[in-house]
C-alpha cells in the first residue's frame, strides 16, 4: 500500500507534451530583434569603446585567457622529456599565445563574428599525452645528463613533431566539415546524453595527470587548490575598490568584482610568491620542484624578442594512431565551441547563430589548429568558456575588443622573456591550477543534464554507462599495452589510441545509445536542444542579424543566386530534403 501511494504523488518520468520545468529557457527574449529589445549592455557587438576603454577591457580578456591556455602546453611539454630550465619551454609557450592572437582575429573577423577567443583547448591534452607513451620510451628511461645539448633537443622535437602532424592531419578533417556544411548534419545526432560523457569525461580521465604535477609538493598545490575555490568561489561578488578616470568625473573610485575576473592569475601570483620566498629562506629542498630557482636558467637563456614561424621544431610526422587519437579531440572540440558560439551569442543579445556562420567558425577553428600543429604549439585551439563569462560580467560584446586582444596576444607571443615567466611557473603550482581547471571541465560537462529526465531508468542506463565505458576501456588497455591485435600494425596503433581517448569512447557509446534506444523527445531533453538555426533568418517575420554577415563583399552575395548553396556564406539556407 506504501508503495502505490508514493507512486500517487510521483509525478509521472517526463510525459509528453509540455516541456518539463527543467528545460524552461530564456529563449523568447534570445530571439528577438537586438533592435526590438531593451538592452543592458554598455556596447553592442557592432560598436567599439573609445580607445582607451577598449584597450582595458582588451587587457582583461588577455588576463583570463592566459592562465588556461599556458597550463596545456606545460602540461603536454612535461612529457617531451624536456629539462626544466630549457628555454625553449619559453619559446612554445610563446607560439601557443602567438597562434592564438592570430586565429583570434580570423575568427572574431570572418568566422563566427562573435567576440570569443580562441586558446589552447583541454581536449587535446589526453590524446597527446596516449600519443607520446604509446610511440615513445619513457623518459625516466632516458639519461639526459649523459647527452648533448643537440641530442636533448632532438629527443623533445621528435615528440612534438608526431603531436604537429596529428593535428594537422586531423584539423583538415575540422576544416571540411565547417566548409562542406557537414557540421550540421552531424550536430543532429549529437545529444545532451552525448555532450555530457565527452565533456564530462575530458575532465575525469585527466585527474591523473593532475595528481602526478601536485604531488611535486602537496604544501604548495594544496595551497594553490584552497585559495582559487576560496577566491573563485567565496569572493566572486566581492566589489573591489580601485582608481579610474573618466572626462566626465576626472579621478574617481569605481568597484568591480576582481576575483570573478582573474581567480587563476591572482593565486597563480600569491602562490608563485610564497614558492620564492620559500626559495629564498632556503627552507625547500634543492631538488624540490617548488623552488623558484630551478628555472632561473630559462629566463636568462630567453631571447627578448623573437618570431614564432611554422616548422619551427622540424618537419611534422605522421602516424594513423596519433592522427586517428587526434580526430577525437578535434571532435570533441566542435562540440564544445558549438555550444559557447550559442552562450556567447546569448550574452551579446543576438540571435541564436545561423547555420552559415557556425559553419564558417568551425573551419576557422580548424584552420587556426592546423596553423597551431604547423607551429608546433603542443596543442590544438578552441573557444574560451571563461571569456564568455567575462562578457556577460562587463556587458561589453563589442568585436573591436576582442579584436585588440588578439593584438595583444600576438604582441606579447613575440616577447620571448615574458613567455619565459609564463614558462617558469612551479610545477606544484601547475598542478593545482589543473585539479581546479579539470574539476569545472567536469562540472560544465554536466551541466546538460539539467535537460533530460532524470527519472527516466533510459536515460539513467544511458548515462551511465557511457561514463562506466569511457573510464573503464581506457584504463584497462593502459595496464595491458598491445591488447589490440588485428594482425596490422597500423590498424591497431589507430584503435588503441582511439579506444584509450576516454571522451571518444564515451560520446560515441553516449550517441550511439541515445539515437537507438526509444525515447521520447522531452524525455531526451531534446524540446530546447537548439545550437543553432538552418537558415539565416529565423523566421519570415524576421530580419536576418547583420552580426553574422560578412565584413565586405554582402552586396553581391545577396545578388547572386549560386551563394544561398554555399554553406558558408550568409544567404546559405541549409540543407533541406525534396518533398
Amino acid at each position: 500500500m506504501s508503495r502505490s501511494r508514493t507512486e500517487t504523488h510521483t509525478p509521472p518520468p517526463c510525459p509528453p507534451g509540455p516541456t518539463p520545468t527543467i528545460t524552461t529557457t530564456t529563449t523568447d527574449t534570445h530571439d528577438v530583434p537586438t533592435e526590438e529589445k531593451k538592452t543592458s549592455l554598455l556596447y553592442s557587438t557592432e560598436e567599439s569603446p573609445p580607445l582607451g576603454q577598449c584597450i582595458l577591457f582588451a587587457f582583461q580578456h588577455y588576463l583570463v585567457f592566459i592562465g588556461g591556455t599556458i597550463a596545456t602546453p606545460l602540461l603536454v611539454v612535461s612529457f617531451m622529456c624536456m629539462e626544466p630550465n630549457d628555454p625553449y619551454r619559453g619559446d612554445i609557450v610563446s607560439t601557443i599565445i602567438f597562434v592564438s592572437g592570430i586565429i583570434t582575429i580570423l575568427q572574431v573577423t570572418f568566422g563566427i563574428r562573435l567576440p570569443i577567443i580562441q586558446g589552447a583547448n583541454f581536449a587535446y591534452v589526453a590524446p597527446a599525452i596516449t600519443i607520446i607513451t604509446y610511440s615513445f620510451p619513457a623518459c625516466d628511461s632516458l639519461d639526459l645528463s649523459t647527452m648533448t645539448a643537440d641530442e636533448k633537443r632532438e629527443q623533445w622535437q621528435i615528440r612534438m613533431r608526431e603531436l604537429q602532424g596529428a593535428i594537422v592531419v586531423s584539423s583538415v578533417f575540422q576544416v571540411l566539415l565547417g566548409l562542406s556544411g557537414a557540421v550540421g548534419v552531424l550536430m543532429r545526432f549529437v545529444t545532451p546524453l552525448t555532450v555530457v560523457p565527452t565533456v564530462t569525461t575530458l575532465g575525469l580521465s585527466l585527474f591523473s595527470v593532475a595528481t602526478a604535477q601536485a604531488s611535486s609538493h602537496w604544501g604548495i598545490s594544496g595551497l594553490t587548490v584552497v585559495l582559487l575555490v576560496f577566491i573563485s568561489q567565496y569572493l566572486k561578488n566581492v566589489q573591489v575598490p580601485y582608481p579610474f578616470y573618466s572626462r566626465g568625473r576626472g579621478f574617481h573610485v569605481n568597484r568591480a568584482p576582481i576575483f570573478t575576473y582573474f581567480p587563476l592569475l591572482l593565486v597563480i601570483c600569491i602562490t608563485w610568491g610564497v614558492c620564492g620566498i620559500l626559495t629564498k629562506l632556503n627552507l625547500l629542498p634543492e631538488e624540490s620542484k617548488a623552488r623558484t630557482d630551478v628555472t632561473s636558467d630559462l629566463l636568462r637563456d630567453s631571447s627578448w624578442f623573437r618570431i614564432p614561424y611554422p616548422g619551427q621544431w622540424g618537419v611534422p610526422s605522421l602516424s594513423v594512431g596519433g592522427v586517428m587519437g587526434m580526430t577525437a579531440a578535434v571532435f570533441a572540440s566542435v562540440v564544445e565551441s558549438i555550444g559557447d558560439y550559442q552562450a556567447c551569442a546569448r550574452v551579446s543579445e543576438r540571435l541564436t547563430p545561423p547555420a552559415h556562420a557556425v559553419n564558417r567558425a568551425v573551419a576557422c577553428e580548424g584552420l587556426g589548429c592546423v596553423l597551431a600543429g604547423l607551429y608546433g604549439t603542443a596543442s590544438g585551439t578552441a573557444s574560451y568558456t571563461g571569456n564568455i563569462i567575462l562578457i556577460g560580467i562587463t556587458r561589453v560584446p563589442s568585436r573591436r575588443v576582442i579584436q585588440v586582444s588578439g593584438l595583444v596576444m600576438l604582441l606579447t607571443g613575440m616577447c620571448g622573456k615574458l613567455c619565459a615567466v609564463f614558462a617558469s611557473i612551479p610545477l606544484p603550482v601547475l598542478g593545482g591550477c589543473l585539479m581546479f581547471m579539470f574539476s569545472l571541465v567536469t562540472g560544465i560537462g554536466l551541466a546538460p543534464l539539467q535537460l533530460i529526465c532524470l527519472r527516466s531508468p533510459r536515460n539513467l542506463f544511458v548515462l551511465g554507462f557511457s561514463l562506466f565505458i569511457a573510464l573503464a576501456v581506457p584504463d584497462w588497455l593502459e595496464k595491458n599495452p598491445g591488447a589490440v591485435q588485428t594482425g596490422y600494425q597500423m590498424i591497431d596503433q589507430g584503435l588503441t589510441s582511439l579506444l584509450q581517448t576516454s571522451l571518444f569512447v564515451g560520446g560515441l557509446s553516449g550517441m550511439i545509445l541515445d539515437n537507438t534506444i526509444p525515447g521520447t523527445i522531452e524525455e531526451r531533453g531534446l524540446t530546447n536542444w537548439q545550437y543553432f538555426q538552418q537558415s539565416r533568418k529565423s523566421s519570415t517575420s524576421e530580419p536576418a542579424d547583420i552580426c553574422y554577415d560578412l565584413p565586405f563583399g554582402m552586396t553581391h552575395i545577396e545578388r547572386w543566386n549560386w551563394t544561398k548553396y554555399v554553406p558558408f556564406l550568409p544567404t546559405f539556407g541549409g540543407f533541406r530534403r525534396k518533398e
